[in-house]
């Protein structure tokens, strides 16, 4: 079943964002990959770094090789720390631009949080489950939307798995991932070996008046080996008038390129109940940023909380 988050949730989000504000540190860390460390001001050793780490201005960030460092500075601009070094927090302080932030804080905040609940554990002993599919359905092919579903970007990656029941599937068998209208008439069709595949929208051979696309994946030469049919429903630019627009300042106050950020969109699309866009970008992170486990433990909750795996 669909999750949303609730109102008090989302106020609980807004009194976090003002707290978040009020404090004193400079950075936040929400994601750490390696054996990073951090010297504290005044302190004559250094300590591991740990995720949810709040760091001040006095303080010195000691990456090791190959690190991964993703910090939120109070304001609730993010920026990376990658590869091994020695950064001043102080430094870094001044790299970020505090201008308007107030919908990037929100979603920062929302992301820390979610961080802070996966180093107590809330997470992390059911998170496991990126690559379960099996959910008694009737179907050899399982698609991860388990029904109808909106999209209010582009792009949307799509990702199944075969049943655990199954035994007939062989490597080297091939997908067919085809789209249809409402009308029942194919309008996309192709082959892959992969159980993933990242769609757009916006090309041509995808594009019709109506809107709706119902997908169906079967495997090649096979089309009793199938998937449920579910479809995925292009927002219009007359809805969701107020999402956009907020997406629109989030855009303003944050890039897309880094896979930090990405999961701060992400955030945003679950909150507005978009689960596919949601989805797209969580997955856009982790291919970004394949080893940086703090981002997979986020997702794998993501797919938990909203019913797209067990």
């Amino acid at each position: 079943m669909r999750k949303f988050i609730s109102y008090a949730f989302v106020a609980g989000l807004m009194f976090m964002f003002s707290a978040v504000s009020a404090q004193d540190y400079a950075f936040r860390v929400l994601a750490n990959k390696g054996t990073n460390q951090v010297k504290k001001a005044g302190s004559g050793s250094p300590e591991s770094l740990k995720t949810g780490a709040k760091l001040n201005s006095g303080d010195e960030i000691i990456a090791s090789e190959g690190a991964y460092i993703g910090l939120m500075h109070k304001s609730g601009k993010t920026t990376e720390i990658r590869g091994a070094g020695t950064k001043k927090v102080a430094d870094l302080e001044k790299t970020i631009n505090t201008g308007s932030t107030s919908i990037a804080s929100r979603y920062a905040a929302y992301v820390s949080s979610k961080m802070n609940e996966q180093e107590n554990g809330s997470y992390r002993s059911r998170s496991n489950a990126t690559g379960a599919v099996s959910r008694g359905s009737t179907y050899a092919i399982d698609l991860m939307m388990s029904k109808d579903i909106d999209l209010l970007g582009d792009v949307a990656i799509l990702r199944w798995g075969i049943s655990e029941d199954d035994t007939t599937f062989q490597d080297g068998d091939l997908f067919v991932v085809s789209i249809y209208n409402i009308f029942d008439e194919e309008i996309f069709s192709q082959e892959t070996e992969k159980t993933s595949m990242k769609l757009d929208f916006a090309d041509e051979d995808l594009q019709y008046d109506m809107g709706l696309y119902i997908v169906e994946i079967t495997k090649k030469g096979d089309e009793e080996f199938k998937s449920k049919k579910v479809g995925i429903r292009k927002v219009n630019n007359e809805e969701r008038v107020e999402v956009r627009e907020n997406l629109a300042n989030l855009k303003s106050e944050v890039s897309e390129d880094s896979p930090l950020n990405k999961i701060i969109y992400a955030s945003f699309y679950e909150e507005n109940g978009l689960l596919l866009d949601a989805l797209t970008k969580y997955e856009e992170a982790v291919r970004q940023s394949p080893d940086v486990e703090d981002f997979q433990e986020l997702y794998n909750a993501f797919l938990i909380k909203n019913g797209f795996a067990q």
